[in-house]
């Protein structure tokens, strides 16, 4: 195993190892509870019963609609009458609960070196929430994918593909003028890349306000990419820039938010050291489950997968042949196959005895990347601090390549099977369709200037987007200018991006006569 001893001292300008910290995050902002709008009063008699206030976060999450229609939206596989399956509920429950875990090994650590980081006697006013910690990754885990659309990530790609071909096509036009040339770059842009991490925000600080009243800490932990669409790119070194994480709309929440945790450093937003937490969590999780649901649907089979496996760390070897520092992770990966394989050997034929291995191994797997995860945060702790890490927390670890095989496994057996493709081609048609009935609707809505161009039908599909939806952007819509038309268009991804598979599906069948 690789280690690097250290030892992490915390306090308001911190001291690592000794050495002092200059423009470093502070965990007193960091954890604040403090909401975008104010909460409900408890009784005076709650006082002498005191609660966590990341536990009313809790109780708001699991108690609402949003979170309760993920059990409708699909993870990976396409919803079946299996009930071993995951959906996106399942998986963020999976997610919670591994997060929430990682918070727990983080402030309960006792290893001679690591344990400092959190020590009360090193920083009093810095730990005195910290056992908040596991409660915060608990929300943020439970929330992560709420602002996903229907069919996963497919959903995702069908909405952005769609403004993507509208705006190219000019096929939206606002009183003769092309739309596209209307809206501001990055509201083009917002459009054209939509994604989930964005509208989980937006969802919460905006869609459903009146229900959410989520604390900054746990909103900032959701906020991967604290990136505007203008700003990203996947080919970026900086793991934050990967994806966008707001939009022009949620501007002014952002820096709220950033300005209450303390995480704008200069002109940048920085990530919360937490949600390096949180992306472990996910990653884990899916890396893990979706492998496993694979094999129970016998899409591939547990040999198939060890196969792949041996064939991916001879992959591995041949690219590191001269890099000293990867050959030991390597050999590890090599450790965890043989184990695999060791237990295979003694199944003889039966089927149902091997998965049951598989599963046992991979519960193993999964806990070693929750450690190699833990283990990356403390070594990494300073760079965190000061908003300069740009990897995840697989990166050096003898795990890092375990994650990536077992991503590209997915990639290898999954992606391409015939039932996934069809739920890709199902939610492309689905989503394209209202898409095409929805938006051109929109445009006119609500505009006494131009109520000649508002047809009758156009009055029937907005009769059927939500009352709040409507409600939401009278609130907040400009009389005038590109951005009242960029609202209407979010107005309807919204209503979209918080339909279930099934809701999707059946107005999709409705409209057309199906």
């Amino acid at each position: 195993m690789l280690i690097v001893e250290f030892n992490l001292i915390v306090f308001e300008g911190i001291l690592m190892g000794g050495i002092k910290i200059m423009n470093c995050l502070d965990w007193e902002k960091l954890l604040s509870f403090e909401t975008l709008g104010k909460r409900d009063e408890l009784p005076k008699q709650f006082a002498d019963f005191p609660m966590n206030e990341f536990e009313h976060d809790y109780e708001q999450i699991i108690s609402s609609s949003a979170f309760r229609r993920l059990q409708d939206k699909t993870q990976v596989f396409p919803l079946d009458k299996s009930d071993f399956i995951r959906t996106r509920l399942t998986h963020s429950i999976e997610v919670s609960t591994i997060a929430r875990q990682l918070g727990l090994m983080l402030i309960n650590n006792t290893k001679e070196g690591y344990c400092g980081v959190f020590n009360e006697g090193d920083c009093k006013t810095a730990t005195e929430n910290i056992t908040s910690i596991p409660s915060i990754l608990s929300c943020a885990g439970l929330l992560h994918d709420i602002g996903n659309p229907p069919f996963g990530h497919f959903g995702e790609d069908a909405i952005g593909d769609w403004f993507k071909k509208a705006f190219k096509n000019s096929k939206l036009k606002y009183v003769d003028e092309p739309v596209e040339v209307i809206l501001d770059e990055q509201m083009r842009k917002d459009l054209e890349n939509f994604e989930g991490n964005a509208q989980a925000l937006r969802m919460l600080t905006k869609v459903y306000a009146n229900r959410f009243k989520i604390s900054y800490a746990v909103l900032n932990t959701l906020i991967k990419y604290p990136t505007d669409s203008c700003s990203f790119s996947k080919d970026m070194t900086d793991i934050k820039k990967h994806k966008l994480g707001y939009y022009y709309s949620e501007k002014k929440v952002i820096e709220d938010i950033c300005k209450f945790t303390g995480t704008k450093m200069g002109n940048e937003y920085v990530r919360h050291p937490l949600t390096y937490l949180l992306e472990a969590a996910d990653d884990i999780a899916y890396a893990t489950a979706d492998v496993e649901d694979a094999v129970k649907k016998g899409l591939f089979s547990v040999e198939q997968f060890a196969d792949y496996y041996s064939e991916a760390i001879k992959d591995a070897k041949e690219e590191n042949v001269s890099n000293e520092l990867h050959n030991p992770i390597i050999n590890y990966d090599e450790r965890l196959l043989r184990d695999l394989n060791t237990e295979l050997e003694n199944a003889k034929e039966s089927k149902e005895r091997k998965f049951s291995i598989f599963q046992n191994w991979i519960n193993k797997v999964k806990r070693w990347l929750m450690y190699a995860a833990v283990y990356r945060f403390y070594g990494s702790y300073e760079e965190i601090m000061q908003g300069k890490y740009i990897d995840d927390l697989f990166k050096g670890t003898n795990n890092e390549h375990t994650i990536k095989i077992l991503k590209c496994t997915m990639v290898k057996f999954v992606y391409s099977n015939s039932e996934i493709l069809k739920l890709e081609l199902a939610a492309k048609k689905i989503i394209t369709s209202l898409l095409d009935d929805f938006i051109p609707a929109v445009i006119y809505w609500d505009e006494e200037e131009h109520k000649d161009k508002f047809s009758t039908v156009d009055s029937k599909y907005i009769d059927l987007i939500s009352s709040n939806l409507r409600e939401e952007f009278k609130a907040n819509a400009p009389e005038k200018g590109p951005e009242r038309l960029y609202l209407k268009f979010l107005m309807v991804t919204d209503f979209i991006s918080g339909m279930t598979d099934s809701y999707a599906k059946g107005l999709y069948r409705d409209l057309n006569g199906i």
